[in-house]
């Protein structure tokens, strides 16, 4: 019988939904870090949000680490939304207009900004083509945007609707040509600071950079100053370089990227919606039976 694992606090608390969803004969145990490690070597599936150099030794038939965030489409509709809301700088606006200051065509005796551009024809550059990107890319498309992307499996999206696809050797293409740079790959030695000081000016001054994956993929003090300098034209971000450690106040960077007018600023609440919880119930219990018949699991990272 397949042997699972929920280790953590947060993983724990989606036992029982799995349970819900599950189709295949398993023995679950939860447990917390602190008592996981002599567990290990008889897991086959492990669901947790992190795991250690010691737990890797230990789980020696470990088949499936299951991170239970990853790969939940309703990031999409996020990074639609700020997307719009960079564009059209609505927190600006709400800030002025709460004053009175009417910054537009209705405003008298002042000339009335620029128009704002429109998202149909401009280009959003994905890297990292998961799931999670294809759902950007979909939702996209449905604004008449070009799509470009990066994935490290180009075959798997020859077919897909897209403006450019190819490796992370295409990077330099991708950055060059899009009007928003969305990433949303997974932090590994080869992405970790991938997106630097070098990267960031290849973007266009009119450009925006979306974070959703890990903030440690961009260069936190590269991406400051590139935006302080205007270099590219702003930022979301909900992914940060410091998280709590404890009760309080906490803030997410060591530079102060709360000073900066063209950055909007999130906590990491991207995916965080009503359906969350029960997609990411109903993946884990697909991979589970997955790996029961030795299949693939859906949004697999490395094998």
């Amino acid at each position: 019988m397949l042997q699972v694992a929920f280790n953590g606090t947060f993983p724990a608390s989606l036992e029982q939904p799995v349970r819900r969803h599950l189709t295949t004969p398993c023995e679950i145990t939860v447990a917390d870090e602190t008592d996981i490690l002599p567990r290990l070597g008889r897991i086959d599936v492990l669901v947790t949000m992190a795991l250690t150099a010691e737990m890797g030794r230990a789980a020696r038939r470990l088949k499936l680490v299951q991170v239970p965030g990853a790969g939940l489409d309703s990031i999409a509709e996020y990074v639609i939304g700020v997307i719009l809301a960079l564009t059209r700088e609505f927190t600006r606006l709400d800030r002025a207009l709460r004053q009175g200051d009417w910054q537009s065509q209705w405003a008298l005796g002042v000339a009335p900004p620029p128009v704002w551009p429109e998202l149909a024809g401009k280009t959003v550059g994905i890297l990292g083509y998961g799931r999670i990107g294809q759902s950007i890319a979909r939702r996209a498309r449905g604004f008449d945007m070009q799509v470009c992307a990066i994935r490290r499996y180009v075959g798997q999206s020859a077919e897909d609707d897209l403006t450019a696809v190819g490796g992370p050797n295409i990077i330099d293409e991708v950055l060059r040509r899009s009007d928003y740079v969305v990433i949303s790959m997974p932090a590994t030695p080869e992405t970790i600071g991938w997106i630097g000081r070098s990267k960031l000016a290849l973007m266009k001054p009119s450009s925006f950079l979306i974070n959703i994956a890990r903030a440690a993929i961009v260069d936190e003090d590269a991406l400051y100053d590139a935006l302080l300098r205007r270099s590219i034209a702003g930022a979301a971000l909900d992914v940060w370089y410091r998280y709590p450690r404890e009760p309080g106040l906490t803030t997410p960077a060591t530079r102060p990227f709360h000073e900066l007018p063209n950055v909007l600023m999130t906590p990491h609440i991207s995916g965080w919606t009503d359906g969350m919880l029960e997609a990411r119930a109903k993946l884990i219990a697909e991979n589970i039976r997955r790996v029961a018949c030795e299949g693939v699991p859906l949004n697999l990272i490395s094998t």
